[in-house]
Order: C-alpha cells, then structure tokens, then sequence
C-alpha cells in the first residue's frame, strides 16, 4: 500500500494529466469541467506542478 501511495505522488504531471482526463471523461464529464478540475487538483498535490494554463493542460492531452 505504501508503494501505491508512493508512485501516485511521483508521478509526473503529464502522466497525472493524461490519466486524470481519462478517468474523468469516462464519468461522463466536458472538458470544460475536467480542466479546471486538474489545474486545482494539480496545485494540490504534494509536490505541486508548475502552474499550467487550461490551454497547456489541453496541449498535454490532445497534442
């Protein structure tokens, strides 16, 4: 169970971006939710990405 924790918070944050928009177009969710949902979820994290602009987080996903 630690190792799970461990490699949740050292993961990189594309790799966060792109699993979280994944999770949370599959609930159904715009993508003009889920945007502003993983910038905040992004500074939360323990060791907090640099600050994304909803547009950097599309380029991550979509290319």
């Amino acid at each position: 169970m630690v190792a799970d924790v461990l490699s949740y918070f050292s993961e990189p944050a594309e790799e966060f971006v792109r699993r979280r928009h994944g999770e949370l177009k599959s609930r159904g969710l715009t993508n003009d939710e889920i945007f502003p949902r993983i910038a905040g979820e992004l500074r939360g994290r323990r060791v907090a990405a640099p600050e994304l602009s909803l547009r950097q987080l599309r380029r991550i996903v979509y290319g």
